[in-house]
C-alpha cells in the first residue's frame, strides 16, 4: 500500500513513547510509502518504522490523536496534534480498510447465496417432492373420491359413461375376473385412447374395444396394460401436478382437494397417448395371472408372444359379452 500522492513526504512533530515504562520523547514523524517513520529531531536517526496497514488509533476522534503500531497495550505509542498529518494518516487507514476483505460482507454474501439456493430448491424441487409424498400417503378412500372428481372432469369432454342393466352387470363381472374386487370399469362414448386408469382404480375403456371385437380378450388386454402403466406411474401424480402445489399441500394438510383443482385434468388424460406399452414379459405374466389369452391383444398392438398361446376359460359368458357390446346403444 502506498500513501496517497497528495501526502507524499509529509512531516510533522510528535511525541513518542517506546513503552508504558519509557519517557515521552519528541520525534519527527514522516509519512512514507507503506510506513510511518519516527526519527530523532536533532540527530535525524530513525527510531522506529510503523507499518501503515497495522496502525491502530487509540485516542477518540478529535483534534489530537494517539496511535500505536499494533494492539499491544504495553507497546509503543505516538501522539500527534498536527491536523494535516492526522488527516493524512486517517485517509490512508480508510483506504487500507476499504481494500481489506470484509467479514460481514462475506457472511452476508454467503447467506444470500444460501437463501437463493434454498429458494431455488423450493421452486424447482419442493413442488415435485410434495406431489410425490402426498400421492404416496393418500388413503384408498380419498383416492376413490379424487378419482370421482377426475371422472367428472373427463365426462365434460367425453360425455357420461355408457350404462345399461346388462352392460353394467357385465362390467362388474369383467372387473372381478381381471382384477378382483375394488376396481370400477366404465365404457366411455368417445375420446378415450384405448384404456386408461384414473386415481381410485377407476378404469375407462373406449367403446370401440367392445363394439368392434368378437370377444373380450382385446378389451381385457387394454385394461391389463392400463393397470400395469398405472402401477408403474401413479395416475394421482399428474393429477396433483395439474392441481398445483398449494392445492396439493392443502390435500396433505386437510384431506380436501376441491373440484376446481381437478379442472383440466380430463383434457390431459385424453390427450396423453397410451402407446407406452409395458414390457412384454410383464404383460405376459399379468395375462397369465388373470387367465386371459394374450394373443388377440398383442396381435392388435403389433406384438407376438414367443411361446404358444395357453388355453384359458372364457373371460365372460356369451350373454354378458353381448350385453356389454350393447352398453352404449341407448
Amino acid at each position: 500500500m502506498t500513501a496517497l500522492t497528495r501526502y507524499a513526504k509529509l512531516e510533522c512533530p510528535g511525541v513518542w513513547r517506546e513503552s508504558v515504562a519509557s519517557q515521552r520523547r519528541d520525534v519527527v514523524v514522516s509519512l512514507g510509502d507503506a510506513s510511518l517513520v519516527l526519527s530523532d529531531g536533532r540527530s535525524g536517526q530513525a527510531l522506529a518504522h510503523w507499518s501503515l496497514p497495522a496502525l491502530v488509533r487509540l485516542a477518540p476522534e478529535g483534534r489530537e490523536a494517539r496511535y500505536a503500531p499494533g494492539r499491544d497495550p504495553d507497546g509503543e505509542t505516538l501522539e500527534l496534534d498536527e491536523p494535516d498529518m492526522i488527516e493524512a494518516i486517517e485517509t490512508v487507514r480508510a483506504a487500507i480498510a476499504a481494500r481489506r476483505p470484509q467479514r460481514g460482507r462475506v457472511r452476508i454474501g454467503f447467506l444470500a447465496a444460501m437463501v437463493a439456493g434454498v429458494a431455488g430448491l423450493m421452486l424447482f424441487w419442493l413442488p415435485g417432492a410434495v406431489v410425490e409424498h402426498t400421492a404416496s400417503v393418500v388413503p384408498p378412500a380419498k383416492r376413490a373420491e379424487i378419482g370421482q372428481a377426475a371422472l367428472k372432469d373427463v365426462e365434460r369432454l367425453t360425455g357420461s359413461a355408457c350404462t345399461s342393466p346388462l352392460g353394467d352387470r357385465a362390467l362388474t363381472r369383467l372387473s372381478e375376473r381381471l382384477f378382483g374386487s375394488g376396481t370400477v370399469i366404465l365404457v366411455m362414448r368417445e375420446g378415450v385412447p384405448g384404456a386408461v386408469q384414473l386415481p381410485g382404480r377407476i378404469m375407462l375403456l373406449d367403446r370401440n374395444l367392445v363394439e368392434t371385437q368378437d370377444s373380450p380378450e382385446v378389451a381385457a388386454g387394454h385394461l391389463i396394460a392400463a393397470r400395469l402403466r398405472a402401477e408403474a406411474a401413479d395416475p394421482l401424480v399428474p393429477l396433483l401436478r395439474a392441481a398445483g402445489t398449494m392445492a396439493t399441500m392443502r390435500l396433505l394438510a386437510t384431506g380436501v382437494l376441491p373440484q376446481a383443482a381437478v379442472s383440466g385434468y380430463g383434457a390431459q388424460v385424453l390427450r396423453t397417448p397410451t402407446s407406452g406399452t409395458p414390457p412384454l414379459d410383464d404383460l405376459l405374466d399379468r395375462f397369465a395371472v388373470a387367465a386371459v389369452a394374450a394373443g388377440p391383444y398383442l396381435a392388435q398392438t403389433g406384438r407376438r408372444p414367443d411361446e404358444a398361446p395357453a388355453a384359458f376359460p372364457p373371460i365372460l359368458p356369451d350373454a354378458d359379452w353381448v350385453g356389454l357390446q350393447a352398453i352404449c346403444a341407448d
